[in-house]
């Protein structure tokens, strides 16, 4: 039977994508030769390809997602991870599909090529967004597979969760083993003791074991897995080594050994290297179209106060490093060697720095600051490549003096002007909760999570909350 994450479904995938990308070229030939004669497309006759092109463009798209892993199970859970997948797999297709025309097919016409990829994505994303609505709401049973965690700690909780959230795929959680814990935890019971292991085993039908013990009971470890080899299931572990990491933990192969990678980088170079294309053609574009109003405000704050129009202050960005960040100058001249006199402490120790009245704030500088406009300049921080739109704020060098060693996280990635802090709290939240909310950010970063938040931010300015 065909079931999602199966052997079958991805055979049926690498078969659907190659008959969508022939249909899509298929499309674009007729739209082409149907197109009205605008002023920027030449007069063709009748399109026609030899049919190995057919044939060809088809079996490039398909190989070039089975080396992406657009088939593996892995990068399929969520649909915005599916989708992310497919759009680089895409435009990695395309780029080797043009250099190919070139060298070989000259006459394939660059606006019958644009309108082929655009059919294709729309068909390509089409057929997996109905599938997934499919198994979603006819409920095609998914073939079931009975997961018992060993260890109730914190991590077997996560491990718990993260099963409980993805049940629709044939996942059905049996309960815990646990020598402390008794009863039930979030309705999941707590089925014995880690030594009836291969009672319950044999007993509930399990087809996995999760094993996800704490650090002290580790000695353990070593029989566990032996009393279980003979088994027919699969065993995994989950150290609890993950809160260690920088970003993430990876297993990697280390001159033939398995280890654990705790300073995983933030980004891979794929991830890297589309944010760095997004930053610099959405930067692009959102600098030219802003120029009159940047013009407009840098009068207004130089007519308001005395100084310079553009304030620079060194900050914390991507893996510690400093570097002058951009703004509108939004407060009196030398405000710098006023800080000490507005900053207080909470009542749980934590650093305030922000006022809502801080006297230091012109006129202007308070409009600028209430809508944000004095942080503009930090487009050209991006096009400079020391900034990105999105991701944590560069911190100032005497806060991060401040902060706990797991609070350093947050320079994994490059430093944004708007991020996931941003657009859920602003200044309202102190330093030590706002870490969180960027760490968040690294831990699910995607391109499209960045898209996400340059949407909403606007909204939020609008709002006017948290900002001062």
């Amino acid at each position: 039977m065909l079931r999602r994450f199966s052997v079958n479904y991805a055979v049926l995938s690498i078969v659907l994508d190659m008959v969508m990308t022939a249909t899509a070229l298929s499309i674009a030939v007729s739209l082409r030769s149907d197109l009205p004669q605008l002023p920027l497309l030449i007069p063709l006759p009748i399109v026609t390809f030899p049919v190995w092109i057919y044939i060809l463009v088809p079996m490039l798209w398909a190989l070039v997602f089975l080396i992406a892993s657009v088939y593996d199970p892995i990068r399929t859970y969520r649909f915005v991870d599916e989708l992310q997948t497919v759009t680089l797999a895409g435009f990695l297709a395309a780029m080797i599909c043009a250099g190919l025309f070139y060298f070989t097919f000259r006459d394939f016409s660059r606006w019958l090529f644009v309108s082929f990829l655009l059919v294709n994505f729309i068909l390509i994303v089409g057929w997996r967004l109905f599938a997934r609505l499919i198994y979603r709401f006819v409920r095609i049973p998914a073939a079931e597979r009975r997961v018992l965690i060993i260890g109730a700690s914190r991590v077997g909780r996560q491990v718990s969760d993260m099963i409980r959230h993805y049940h629709w795929t044939g996942l059905t959680l049996v309960g815990f083993l646990d020598d402390q814990a008794t009863g039930q935890i979030n309705d999941i019971p707590i089925k014995g003791a880690v030594y009836q292991a291969r009672q319950i085993i044999e007993q509930e039908k399990v087809n996995d074991v999760v094993i996800a013990l704490p650090q002290p009971a580790y000695s353990r470890l070593n029989d566990l897995v032996l009393g279980l080899h003979d088994l027919p299931i699969n065993v995994r572990v989950v150290p609890d080594y993950f809160s260690l990491a920088v970003y993430q933990a990876r297993v990697e192969d280390f001159g033939g050994l398995p280890m654990i990678n705790l300073r995983d980088p933030a980004l891979n170079e794929v991830q890297r290297l589309a944010k760095r294309l997004f930053d610099l053609v959405i930067g692009l574009l959102i600098t030219t179209l802003l120029l009159p109003i940047l013009g407009t405000i840098a009068l207004l704050t130089w007519a308001d106060s005395p100084g310079p129009i553009i304030f620079r202050q060194k900050r914390v960005g991507e893996n510690g490093r400093l570097f002058s960040m951009y703004k509108f100058r939004s407060m009196v001249v030398g405000a710098e060697k006023m800080q000490k006199q507005i900053q207080s402490v909470d009542s749980q120790g934590n650093l305030i720095f922000k006022h809502a009245n801080d006297p230091r704030v012109t006129r202007f500088g308070r409009f600028l600051r209430r809508t944000s406009l004095d942080e503009l300049p930090q487009l050209f921080n991006v096009l400079k490549g020391e900034m990105s739109l999105v991701g944590p704020r560069p911190e100032l060098p005497m806060l991060v003096g401040q902060y706990e060693p797991w609070q350093h996280k947050r320079f994994a990635v490059p430093q944004g002007m708007t991020g996931w802090w941003q657009i859920n709290g602003r200044a309202d939240k102190p330093l030590h909760l706002h870490t969180e909310d960027d760490i968040y950010y690294i831990q699910n970063y995607s391109l499209w999570m960045d898209f996400y938040i340059l949407v909403k931010t606007p909204w939020v300015v609008v709002r006017g909350k948290g900002a001062y």
